[in-house]
């Protein structure tokens, strides 16, 4: 099997790959290397495509002020959604495979057009065909989720699996940033939050991955799903517990985890 040419991404295939946390690889990149960060998990990803994994979408992580001040950043990060991370239709959702999991309720927004050009607010608007309601399950290849911004950007912004729900609501409809969730965990809500808890508005966070991802050559492109980014805190998954999250005008989602 063909190494990785960084070791920061050799570090995290192979913690992927034994399904042991390993150490984080900010000594080896820099904890504040943006750049740095992105092409280890370009090299990640170029490796997840050649062992047949399809690109879905991105994920949108760090859109919290509370969250970018403890990893002392200003910006959000992104990840890359693969086909395989969509469990949507699994029941129960298996966590043997997961290390260190948590779990966190968005709005996901599937696009209906290209964002490779002019992106004013209007055209990332009119670019939005539905919104979904969405869990994301987090995970941390780096031992005891000890991260900074960039272990975390080259762990494919930490990301691990997710689920949409069934309802489809257009934003003629209903405004994202008024969104209210509500996250249970076996009937109990653990979690609460709005949708300007998403970096003010999950438009103004889609209209940010636009850009960078623009920026960096690979365009939001139609059909793709984006996860805006937690509205709540995120829990803990745990072998066999059940999670629902309802969004005001939205709708619901939910999941279940097996115990293995």
């Amino acid at each position: 099997m063909a190494r990785m040419t960084s070791p920061a991404a050799q570090r995290l295939l192979d913690a992927t790959r034994t399904a042991t946390p390993c150490a984080p690889v900010r000594d080896l990149i820099g904890a504040q290397d943006i750049a740095a960060a992105y092409a280890v998990q370009r090299e990640l990803t170029l490796d997840r495509r050649r062992r047949g994994a399809r690109v879905v979408g991105r994920k949108i992580g760090l859109t919290s002020a509370a969250v970018q001040r403890q990893l002392g950043v200003d910006q959000p990060d992104f990840g890359v959604l693969f086909d395989d991370m969509d469990v949507s239709a699994l029941d129960p959702v298996p966590v043997g495979g997961l290390l260190q999991p948590r779990i966190e309720a968005e709005v996901a927004f599937v696009l209906r057009a290209d964002l490779t050009g002019d992106l004013s607010a209007a055209v990332v608007r009119a670019a939005v065909d539905v919104m979904v309601p969405a869990l994301e399950i987090v995970d941390s290849r780096v031992a005891g989720w000890d991260i900074s911004i960039a272990d975390t950007i080259a762990d494919n912004a930490s990301s691990a699996l997710f689920v949409l729900g069934d309802d489809r609501v257009g934003l003629d409809a209903l405004e994202p940033v008024d969104i209210q969730m509500e996250l249970s965990v076996d009937g109990a809500v653990v979690s609460k939050g709005t949708g300007s808890a998403c970096l003010g508005d999950p438009l103004a966070a889609l209209a940010w991955l636009a850009g960078a991802a623009r920026d960096l050559g690979d365009p939001l492109l139609a059909g793709q799903v984006v996860l805006s980014g937690a509205l709540g805190p995120m829990v803990p998954v745990l072998p066999g517990m059940r999670v629902a999250a309802t969004f005001t005008g939205l709708g619901t989602v939910a999941t279940r985890f097996g115990t293995e």
